[in-house]
């Protein structure tokens, strides 16, 4: 079975670094990016199973960003991870169709428990 694809876009470089690393010692393949428009680029070229998407961030942010990659890969599930909840957006970002809602700090098992679970998602849904 191959690893699951992941891309982080968080505005937080740290954040970014570190949650990459600890994805890859667990065997996924998680990219790291800190900037809107170059995550869009990458959907289109590299077959990310799920993208985790910072929900503020200056510039595009992950609100902006779903709708974007729902237009371009509607099957590509998206876990949107925020510093600041807001109901309002928990509600946009279900409407949007993401996958999860998760506000920071999350437990690493957690988050791999449901970049699993999104990652099947994507996998069925493919045609």
């Amino acid at each position: 079975m191959r690893s699951i694809r992941v891309l982080i876009v968080d505005d937080e470089t740290e954040f970014v670094t570190a949650l990459v690393e600890r994805l890859n010692l667990r065997g996924m393949q998680a990219d790291g990016m800190s900037d809107g428009e170059a995550a869009i680029k990458a959907i289109q070229t590299t077959p990310y199973d799920v993208v985790v998407l910072d929900v503020k961030m200056p510039g595009l942010g992950g609100l902006q960003i779903i709708r974007r990659i729902k237009q371009a890969r509607p099957n590509l599930q998206v876990v949107l991870l925020t510093g600041r909840s807001s109901p309002q957006d928990e509600d946009l970002g279900k409407s949007l169709g993401c996958y999860e809602y998760l506000i920071k700090p999350v437990s690493i098992s957690n988050l791999i428990d449901i970049l699993k679970g999104a990652a099947q998602k994507s996998k069925e849904l493919q045609p």
